[in-house]
């Protein structure tokens, strides 16, 4: 194989007595450029000097198999983004400091080790093997490993490679990076690696761009397959110690002479070598043909590779949504969400990309936590507590939205999964006439009753909503401090939010806090709404309530939330809302394991969502707004989401060239007011600056400002920041969970921008209209 073999040619090694024959390296042993070479004690494999093309002048040390000499397979280089250039002069040598270093005569060092420890001691040198496996390995005099090879990967993982990760800290640190090209070994655009944001699973990517997935781990030990018109079969042994899991590859015959590399074209491929043709054999590669490439069915569309060509398919409930199998699958009939909605098992698939990891639940709560939420799409259930000692280790898996990138693969055990699918919209008929006339008859005697009950009370009732309505429009009108006597206020009458929300019943709460309570509700020819009852203890009180309605009235802006209709029953006070179903921003952002669905895209748009929002309340409307009360916990967040602003009750209104008061009653939430307003009272729009500053730090770290235990050496999360900024280190600051998705430029003008705001002094906070003008804000 031309390209797996990649064709090296190796110009200075000679089969010569000069080469050092021997599998180890000492102080007193380099190798020497150009014959020095180390060969393992089975003679599979090889280290020494190569050039991949007839160059003089680029050298790297590298591994390689040694049973074909004339079309070198290499499987690991050392100083793969610095190539020896003055080869004449280099050694590899191992220090007295227990380093491994790749330098020359004139001083430079191309590679090195880098360790902490350092022999001590008569005959206390380190010595570095090339063992059976291909893993170069620096060994203290002791035995205790230094380094090994087999933990920094280049672009190949070689039989009894373990490629792991810690299951709870979801830390991993083995990554293939395919080369530059088949002369350049540097680092190339495609990577395979472990992912553990959402279960275990190992992904393949073009830059941040998916190509590629695997599908999440479901605890099984031992996965094997044959590939096609092969009899050998690929064995991947997954072994646990603690926390750690590692993934191994073996073949069936036992031989060590296979490979899995990510090349330069974007793929990656399971290879093996061929004892009767004396060749490399691809076995396997993937994205393969057909609908093998990431999401390449469309939403909710799955690629069946069981048949003989592989074919994008809908499940049972959904329908082609257009002509081109990349367009994915609609459903034939719409969720209804309570109204008798369902889950179907899809068995033995490759669970979609993107879910939600939820720890530590059984069946039936995991059953549970999807039914409960409208917005969860489908759910999948395993039980790793066989897999992974310590405790329960049951994993469910739950999605939002639509699911791509499903498939079922004879090749791979696959896991149930559950859909869900709107309830049969149809009525069975009866063949019994009693059962359909009886009814008709009962309806229509009901019918009757109800129009002489109807027409007695109508018009009272009718008086009754007239008289509150204009209650309502005095009350609420009769404060405007704008003068503006010509809002059209959206009234609900309180008998149909009691209807619509089954008379507050607790099932449709969405949540209470010291304001009142949030239900869920369904408005007769409306879509689903949130209704916010204000409790009679609240601090929102009159003129908080009356504020929020005038203010939301007035304004129109997709990243500010939509008052829909507002009531005033007697003592109660009710605002009623477009529902937002992933509720508001703060649930994600400082859950360990809901985070995930915050990855940095996600984030970076919400950070420009709410920025663009703020500059409407600030600048671009008629009246300059003052939120006062900006946090996470006010940013709501729709099904796409889009962050909308909410909670107003505490904002304040400028008209002309007013931009800035005092007042003797702080509100708000400490940790996010600029220090002026907590501690004199004095607002303007830089104090709601400082807040947006103190929200894009806990967006871009996921730690709360009011958590300080979470930082250990620092008061707060403002310090804790500004020292990792000053010392140059701002990727310690960003969420561990997006660690590996995110563009470097972006966090660190985010974390600019926050530092900005975040001001001690007024004087130094650039307003958001300002930083936008120096071409700072997002």
């Amino acid at each position: 194989m031309g390209l797996a073999s990649r064709s090296t040619v190796l110009l200075l090694l000679s089969w010569v007595s000069l080469c050092i024959s021997t599998d180890q390296l000492s102080p007193a042993k380099p190798l020497i450029f150009p014959d020095g070479k180390l060969i393992s004690n089975n003679g599979v494999f090889a280290l020494g000097f190569f050039s991949p093309t007839n160059s003089s002048t680029r050298f790297y040390i590298g591994i390689w198999y040694n049973n074909d000499p004339a079309h070198l397979t290499v499987v690991w280089v050392a100083n793969r983004g610095s190539p020896i250039v003055t080869p004449s002069s280099a050694t590899l040598a191992v220090t007295n400091r227990s380093d491994l270093v790749l330098s020359d005569t004139r001083g430079r060092i191309y590679w090195t080790t880098t360790n902490n420890i350092t022999a001590t001691g008569t005959g206390g040198t380190a010595a570095a093997l090339l063992d059976d496996k291909g893993n170069l390995v620096l060994r203290s005099s002791e035995g205790a490993t230094l380094w090994q090879s087999f933990d920094h990967p280049t672009d190949t993982i070689l039989p009894g490679m373990p490629v792991w990760v810690n299951y709870r800290t979801r830390f991993t640190q083995s990554q293939l990076v395919s080369w530059r090209s088949p002369e350049d070994p540097s680092a190339g655009d495609f990577s395979l690696g472990a992912d553990v944001s959402s279960g275990i699973q190992y992904v393949l990517k073009d830059g941040p761009r998916l190509l590629w997935r695997s599908g999440a781990w479901n605890g099984e030990m031992v996965l094997d397959y044959t590939p096609n018109n092969s009899s050998t079969v690929i064995i991947m042994s997954i072994v646990t110690n603690g926390d750690d899991i590692s993934l191994m590859f073996s073949v069936s015959d036992g031989s060590p002479s296979m490979y899995v590399r990510v090349i330069h074209t974007g793929r990656y491929e399971f290879t093996v070598w061929n004892r009767t043709a004396a060749a490399w054999t691809v076995l396997e590669a993937h994205p393969g043909a057909g609908c093998d490439r990431y999401a390449a069915c469309g939403p909710f569309g799955y690629c069946d590779a069981t048949e003989a060509s592989p074919a994008c398919k809908c499940p049972d409930g959904f329908e082609r949504d257009g002509t081109s199998p990349s367009g994915g699958c609609t459903r034939k009939e719409p969720l209804r969400c309570g109204g008798g909605d369902y889950f179907a098992t899809l068995p033995g698939v490759k669970t979609p990309a993107m879910p939600v990891f939820v720890r530590n639940r059984s069946f039936d709560g995991c059953t549970a936590e999807c039914r409960g939420n409208c917005s969860c799409t489908a759910y999948a259930y395993t039980n790793l507590s066989t897999a992974i000692s310590g405790g329960d280790m049951s994993r469910c898996l739950l999605w939002f939205g639509e699911l791509v990138d499903i498939a079922k693969d004879v090749n791979i055990d696959g896991e149930n999964l559950y859909l869900r699918l709107a309830g049969s919209s149809t009525v069975p008929k009866k063949s019994n006439l009693v059962k359909i006339f009886l009814p008709i008859t009962t309806f229509v005697l009901l019918l009757a009753f109800a129009a002489l009950v109807w027409t007695y009370k109508y018009r009272g009732t009718r008086r009754k909503k007239k008289v509150q309505k204009r209650l309502m429009l005095q009350y609420l009108r009769s404060t405007d401090e704008t003068g503006d006597k010509n809002i059209e206020f959206p009234f609900i009458s309180f008998d149909d939010i009691v209807a619509a929300t089954d008379n507050f019943s607790d099932a449709n709460m969405l949540g209470k806090g010291g304001f009142g309570k949030v239900y869920k509700g369904l408005l007769a020819g409306t879509n689903e709404v949130a209704v916010k009852r204000l409790s009679k203890s609240s601090g929102q009180g009159t003129e908080e309530f009356r504020n929020e309605v005038v203010l939301i009235a007035k304004l129109q802006h997709k990243n500010l939330v939509r008052l829909l209709g507002c009531c005033i029953h007697q003592d109660e006070k009710l605002l009623v809302y477009e529902y937002l179903p992933n509720k508001s921003l703060d649930y994600f952002l400082f859950d360990s394991e809901r985070n995930l669905m915050l990855q940095w895209p996600t984030r970076f748009k919400i950070i420009k969502g709410v920025a663009r929002g703020m500059m409407y309340l600030h600048h671009d409307s008629r009246l300059t707004i003052i939120h006062r009360d900006l946090k996470a916990s006010n940013i709501l967040l729709d099904k796409e989401m889009i962050p909308k602003i909410s909670d107003f009750g505490m904002a304040r209104i400028f008209g002309g060239d007013l931009h800035e008061a005092n007042t003797n009653r702080v509100v708000g939430t400490y940790g996010y007011m600029s220090p002026e307003y907590a501690m004199e009272g004095a607002f303007s729009v830089k104090s709601d600056t400082y807040s947006f500053g103190v929200l894009l730090l806990e967006i871009v770290s996921g730690l709360k400002i009011s958590s300080p235990n979470l930082i250990i050496g620092f008061p707060n999360l403002i310090v804790y920041a500004w020292n990792l900024w000053k010392d140059s280190n701002i990727e310690n600051l960003v969420d561990s969970s997006v660690k590996e998705d995110y563009r470097l430029d972006e966090v660190s003008r985010c974390i600019h921008i926050g530092l900005l705001c975040v001001q001690d002094s007024p004087n130094w906070t650039l307003t958001l209209e300002e930083l936008a003008t120096v071409g700072y804000c997002p």
